[in-house]
């Protein structure tokens, strides 16, 4: 407890007694009586052969139970294991090398650091790294090219994260790192740690081929990462059409059986192969496990062709479409729950260009803007 607050008062002998009182602060300094404490208390960690100087090998990680004063920045000391020095240890606790190891010089060594407060008279606390050295990389990493689809309202793209990229590599204590060439960095960026891909606000409709490798520090390897930019046209909204799905989460239907329906639709829709179907958003149905994709199908000559129409040759086609994947409904207007008596059902749809759903899978990314749909009895 750092301080106490109390509430003092004095009352006198009279008739009537009289009364006053007073707040007292009693503040409890700290003495410096707790040691850092090392997490975990010794460390085990791992170095391969022929990485270049100053690789790092281990951060330490230190608290203190003592005031903000008493306790960091913590100074960090290795009293054994390094008289060739090998080894340092920088003013934030990261281990690094300071040679070139070789695995057939020596396979381990055993350093005993001490870590120091700020506190006066200072305490300290010592740990225990053992740090072997391994033959370096032999397998070269492998990575699954991944193709991305990103669908926007216009010129209206926010940027996120649109995919992720999986590496794996046979040598157990490899670290892979992603790198994008660098003339590619205005429009996207690739985290080196996780190879999460990032895309910057404003892409323009088109085709992106991604220039992207991944690392493990002695191979590099090349992952092909394609982006396809679709913006829509405000036309589309009018005449979409939804099918609704059972049993399917959308990681589940953008990775098994997008591509797959996107064909089979195409043929039971498109009247011509010069027309264009437009996957617009998919997106669970709230407290179901039902899923939503809205589309539209736009003509040779640039216009859309009308809901009741694709409504018809879905209907016609639903059993083909069924051999995909299970459909639960075909939607065009969405009027349930409405009495409009003699008045027609009037549904207008929204599209939340900067509320982006990414669904992501190893080999394929879909990213969409939400949709809402509002629907309203009209005369």
């Amino acid at each position: 407890i750092s301080g106490y607050s109390l509430v003092i008062q004095a009352r006198d002998s009279g008739t009537p007694p009289l009364s006053s009182s007073v707040t007292v602060n009693v503040d409890i300094s700290d003495v410096n009586d707790n040691s850092p404490v090392f997490t975990p208390a010794n460390y085990t960690a791992v170095i391969q052969e022929n990485k270049p100087v100053g690789t790092s090998i281990l951060q330490l990680v230190v608290t203190d139970k003592d005031s903000f004063h008493n306790g960091p920045p913590f100074t960090f000391t290795i009293l054994t294991g390094n008289e060739e020095e090998e080894f340092t240890l920088d003013p934030h606790g990261v281990l690094r090398s300071a040679v070139i190891f070789k695995h057939m010089v020596a396979t381990e060594y055993v350093l005993c650091v001490q870590a120091k407060d700020s506190g006066k008279p200072q305490q300290v606390s010592h740990t225990y790294i053992q740090v072997r050295v391994i033959e370096e990389s032999i397998h070269k990493p492998t990575a699954i090219p991944l193709e991305i689809f990103i669908v926007t309202m216009e010129d209206d793209f926010p940027g996120g994260v649109i995919g992720k990229i999986h590496a794996t590599d046979q040598d157990v204590y490899d670290v892979l790192t992603y790198t994008l060439k660098s003339d590619q960095k205005s429009l996207f960026k690739v985290n080196n740690h996780d190879g999460k891909i990032i895309a910057l606000g404003g892409l323009d409709n088109g085709k992106y081929v991604l220039n992207v490798s991944v690392s493990d520090g002695r191979f590099q390897v090349p992952i092909d990462v394609v982006v396809h930019v679709e913006q829509l046209l405000q036309e589309m909204l009018q005449n979409t059409v939804t099918i609704r799905f059972e049993n399917v989460s959308p990681e589940d239907f953008v990775g098994l059986h997008m591509h797959g329906f996107r064909r089979t639709l195409r043929n039971a829709v498109l009247s011509q192969k010069q027309d264009s179907l437009h996957i617009i958003s998919i997106q669970p149905v709230a407290g179901s496990n039902q899923l939503d994709m809205l589309f539209a199908v736009q003509t040779h000559n640039s216009g859309f062709y009308k809901s009741t129409y694709l409504i018809q040759k879905l209907t016609n086609a639903r059993r083909h479409l069924e051999n995909v994947i299970r459909i639960s409904a075909i939607l065009e207007k969405n009027c349930s729950g409405l009495d409009c008596q003699e008045q027609h059902c009037e549904q207008s749809l929204s599209i939340d260009s900067h509320s982006l759903m990414t669904y992501s899978t190893a080999r394929i990314s879909f990213v969409c803007p939400r949709f809402y749909r509002n629907v309203r009895c009209m005369c």
